[in-house]
């Protein structure tokens, strides 16, 4: 019985990953069992590889194998422009573009006065200190459009201001939306970000 055990604490265990409920956990743990070889096994040494060498970069929070990321070790990306975003997966998402070339500071979350989240617990200071000393021209906020993502564009806005070129991302329609399909906080910041044709 001990087995089913662990096949039920490795099911509890991937129904907590995100995208993943007790369904599909137990579906994707069946479908590891059965290709051991080419599955479970390698997902085995992958995840211990993970967990021993993936670590934080102390320069802006991304994920990389050493002290400091690839992104931030490269000189072709030092260009003067720093995008800063919310989480590590903000951060994926506009590598994934393949548009932006500069480099990135992760905060780590948002300002949230309800969670008792303020800029010491995020990395706005180390933020403040890049801008002075690595050559910054353009900080581009890309933070989400929400209430607590907006609050703390506004605080970075207010602490960099006259130091530094500050812009965000538009905001509106996506590319193939259609108008009826959108919410009215969309349409009303496409509305306002209305540019000349």
């Amino acid at each position: 019985m001990s087995s089913n055990r662990d096949i039920d604490a490795l099911i509890d265990m991937m129904a907590k990953l995100p995208g993943l409920g007790p369904r599909s956990a137990r579906r994707a743990v069946l479908h590891m069992i059965r290709k051991k070889t080419l599955v479970l096994h390698p997902l085995t040494e992958l995840l211990q590889a993970v967990a021993l060498n993936v670590r934080e970069c102390v320069n802006c929070g991304n994920l990389g194998s050493g002290a400091v990321c690839d992104i931030c070790a490269s000189e072709k990306r030092a260009n003067g422009e720093l995008c800063v975003v919310e989480d590590v997966a903000d951060l994926w998402a506009m590598e994934r573009s393949g548009v932006f070339r500069g480099r990135y500071h992760v905060l780590g979350g948002t300002l949230s006065a309800l969670d008792a989240v303020g800029p010491e617990e995020l990395r706005i200071p180390r933020l403040i200190e890049r801008v002075s000393s690595e050559g910054i021209t353009e900080v581009i906020l890309a933070l989400n459009a929400t209430v607590d993502g907006q609050t703390t564009a506004h605080y970075i806005a207010d602490q960099l201001d006259g130091h530094v070129r500050l812009t965000s991302l538009a905001q509106g329609v996506p590319i193939g939306g259609e108008l009826d399909y959108l919410d009215d906080g969309t349409i009303s910041a496409a509305l306002k970000a209305r540019k000349a044709v």
